[in-house]
């Protein structure tokens, strides 16, 4: 297996509105003929290693402010970008959309130069308050080497997003220090619960903001639904995280997590089958000392179970299996990942979990 399939091997790139589920093998086949910003190495990025940096809060959204919707990685069809649009504007927010948005390049939304381009004019643009994210898929890891970090770090704003969006979350957060925002994209189903927390925390800053577990994922008949103790215990620490299968595919890259002692790290994902799941936690395991952090926090893996009459380990099991040994409190079915009811998770915030309830509490305000 070369470099790139085993990039892609490891990616998830599923979403809201049950978008058609692009196979990793039809990606590879096209992924020849995709131009893409050279990899060569950037000025904007800084060695980690020694210390962290200086926490930056981006300024608290209000209603009627500007959001910048961007595509940075997969394209979506007009009808879905619209339907995106109504979500955002019904936030009660004015949008200025990205120029190169509803650019499509094979799977990407646009060329590599052009979701750039985007990147860089959101975060410059005076006009607009935060960044919203339009959806996921893949690509973003692919714009790491070229972003303009000093550009961001000159001009913190609420930058917000899950999925394939991870390698944004942590490559910005380590390289300026500036707290974003792991929770819904434009596409997503904004249901009470995921209104009523992305709004708590970008609009309205409290300190010892507790987060319960949604009464409507908790009614679920899935098992990957149930919530489930792996390891019991209190703990606080910067919250440090996002999609499983990025944080792995970044491993062994400039962007990887760093500095992950005392951190809560949050993890979620969707339709990877336990061996894989397994396989992601193994390279995380081998990359960093999780022994090192504070807790774990695990959201909900939707379509995460072995196939039927499959050889396999279950979700739980592997996870008992992998994490259980650690020592440090570990909770499974959090309401967060690729679900309707989730909630916003501030990367770089100092948290609690408590595995008694499954709680998460924000311990600190988010925004200023």
């Amino acid at each position: 297996m070369d470099c790139f399939e085993g990039l892609f091997v490891a990616l998830g790139l599923s979403s809201n509105f049950n978008l058609q589920v692009m196979e990793r093998r039809d990606i590879l086949r096209g992924a020849a003929t995709l131009p893409f910003l050279p990899l060569n190495s950037s000025n904007n990025v800084e060695n980690l290693s020694i210390k962290q940096k200086k926490i930056i809060k981006p300024k608290r959204l209000k209603q009627g402010d500007t959001l910048g919707v961007i595509a940075p990685s997969s394209a979506l069809p007009p009808h879905v970008i619209e339907r995106a649009i109504n979500n955002l504007e019904g936030l009660g927010f004015k949008l200025k959309l990205g120029k190169n948005c509803r650019n499509q390049n094979g799977y990407l939304a646009g060329t590599d130069a052009e979701r750039l381009e985007d990147l860089h004019w959101a975060f410059s643009d005076p006009e607009v308050d935060a960044i919203w994210c339009i959806r996921g898929g893949y690509g973003a890891t692919r714009l790491l080497p070229h972003i303009d970090y000093k550009l961001i770090k000159k001009n913190p704003k609420i930058f917000i997003g899950y999925s394939d969006i991870t390698a944004l979350h942590i490559a910005i957060f380590q390289q300026t220090g500036l707290v974003t925002f792991h929770g819904p994209v434009g596409t997503s189903e904004y249901t009470d619960y995921t209104k009523q927390h992305t709004l708590n925390v970008l609009m309205n800053p409290t300190p010892q903001y507790k987060i319960e577990l949604s009464a409507e994922n908790l009614a679920k008949e899935s098992n990957l639904f149930k919530p489930e103790v792996i390891s019991a215990g209190k703990c606080r620490g910067k919250l440090i995280g996002g999609n499983l299968s990025l944080l792995s595919a970044m491993d062994g890259t400039p962007y990887a997590m760093q500095n992950l002692k005392g951190k809560i790290l949050f993890i979620e994902d969707i339709d990877e089958r336990p061996y894989r799941v397994d396989r992601m936690l193994v390279q995380l395991l081998q990359s960093h000392n999780l022994k090192e952090l504070a807790g774990i926090a695990l959201g909900v893996f939707e379509g995460c179970n072995p196939k039927k009459d499959e050889n396999s380990l279950s979700l739980m099991a592997c996870f008992k299996d992998l994490l259980g040994h650690l020592g440090i409190p570990i909770y499974y079915g959090l309401s967060f990942g690729h679900i309707a009811h989730q909630f916003t998770l501030p990367v770089g915030i100092e948290a609690e979990l408590n595995t008694e309830g499954g709680t998460l509490t924000l311990l600190e305000s988010c925004v200023l």
